[in-house]
């Protein structure tokens, strides 16, 4: 964790600690020397909505599922779950929100909710009782859902962690006993599984998930959308050379990978059309549990790492957060704010993530000592994903204007445009620079 990551989870860990009984008058803490609760009354008659993503794990939503049952059997509050993509999950939200109407509890990713932050109910006073209960949360997830550094207008649920998923024999085959820990060693991995028949590949779509390691690169480079006083500088010296780092590397992809959406690169993975790509556990997870014997073997030879360092000389991970987000045009704000406390208590969390085989990372300190992340040793890596994050938005501040940007896959398509030829490095990252401009209008 950086110096300043560390500094704020301190800090917030510190307010968290302090914090009183904040929300409705619904809302009762235990006194500060004990576990903390936080006692809902439900409103009569209350049922719920839920839309949330699609599973990519299996485990995930059978799980998720059996708490939903759990939960309704506990509490006799009706409750209904929709599963969409993640690309239709984001519209179908911000349509909600400027209607008035729709779901009670989105599940959304990254941002989004910076995007109607005044349609979403203030959930401080839940947020508190569960970062006191567990550990406090990590940077990250304040720098996503709490804005003004003193509100929480969504739950945060974890991420899904963008790790380099390869085949260790065609790794070695090509020369590399370890996976490379730089950029440099990175192109000449690609490279040489290229010679060898195996290549690799990561989105340049717009993906939701996939793409994200277009943040990777650029900041690997010293690149950032935005400086911390929110002024756009994506059309710097330092982009530029991403993107000529990343036309290298797109030079040795498979074929296809502009039009790469999230399911893809899993789909030519497991069919061996690629040998290395970026994603979450899903792909070994499919492997490990699938009847074919060839993937089954597949499984075995299925390592991951985190994404090398640049010449910045620092981690700059890009993962996909995950939001829950309760509207404030909600009939029952009592009941949703009783079932994201349910389903985010130890007893289903933690059943849950286990389910999810390490799919996605813990939002709490606590949670990162679940069994998950050391039964299997290839299900590390992705412990950390929520502490070691760097939102979409960085070096700024998250609001309307950097879930904008994020929402309009700004940075993804200037090094997809850079990385193909459509455009030179200069003329895409000048392009980015006015895409962006529009957004954080001064």
């Amino acid at each position: 964790m950086n110096s300043f990551n560390r500094r704020k989870f301190l800090e917030g860990s510190a307010g968290v600690a302090a914090a009183a009984t904040l929300g409705t008058s619904a809302a009762v803490f235990a006194p500060a020397v004990h576990a903390q609760s936080l006692v809902l009354k439900p409103e009569k008659g209350a049922k719920l909505r839920v839309l949330r993503w699609s599973r990519f794990v299996q485990g995930d939503i059978d799980a998720y599922m059996v708490n939903v049952k759990k939960f309704i059997e506990k509490t006799g509050i009706e409750v209904r779950v929709d599963n969409e993509g993640w690309e239709d999950v984001r519209p179908k939200a911000a349509v909600a929100a400027n209607t008035g109407a729709g779901p009670d509890i989105i599940l959304s990713t990254n941002d989004d909710a910076n995007l109607y932050p005044d349609k979403l109910l203030d959930v401080t006073d839940l947020c508190d009782y569960l970062g006191r209960k567990y550990g406090g949360w990590y940077p990250a997830c304040n720098a996503f859902l709490r804005p003004d550094g003193k509100h929480w207008i969504g739950v945060p649920l974890g991420a899904a962690g963008s790790m380099m998923v390869y085949r260790e024999s065609m790794t070695k085959a090509a020369g590399f006993d370890s996976f490379p820990k730089d950029t440099d060693g990175f192109l000449k991995l690609f490279q040489a599984l290229k010679a060898k028949g195996t290549p690799g590949g990561m989105a340049l779509g717009n993906a939701t998930g996939d793409g994200m390691w277009c943040n990777w690169v650029m900041w690997a480079f010293g690149g950032k959308l935005v400086d911390t006083n929110n002024k756009v500088v994506i059309d710097s010296p330092e982009t530029i050379k991403a993107l000529e780092y990343s036309k290298e590397l797109y030079a040795t992809f498979i074929p296809g990978t502009l039009s790469w959406l999230d399911p893809n690169n899993n789909k030519a993975f497991l069919d061996g059309q690629i040998s290395l790509t970026n994603n979450g556990i899903s792909i070994y997870y499919a492997a490990r549990t699938s009847s074919d014997p060839k993937l089954k073997e597949m499984a075995l030879d299925i390592q991951h790492a985190s994404f090398p360092v640049g010449p910045v000389g620092v981690p700059t991970e890009s993962h996909l957060f995950f939001n829950q987000m309760i509207m404030k045009y909600t009939k029952y704000p009592h009941a949703a704010k009783m079932f994201l406390q349910f389903m985010m208590e130890r007893d289903q969390f933690d059943p849950w993530q286990t389910a999810a085989a390490g799919y996605v990372a813990p939002p709490l300190a606590d949670y990162a000592k679940s069994a998950i992340w050391t039964a299997d040793p290839k299900n590390t890596p992705y412990r950390d994903a929520v502490k070691n994050l760097r939102p979409a938005g960085y070096a700024g501040k998250l609001g309307y204007a950097s879930a904008g940007a994020a929402a309009d896959f700004i940075v993804t398509n200037m090094v997809a445009e850079a990385a193909s030829g459509a455009k030179t490095p200069k003329e895409a990252a000048e392009r980015a620079q006015k895409r962006a401009e529009r957004y954080y209008k001064v």
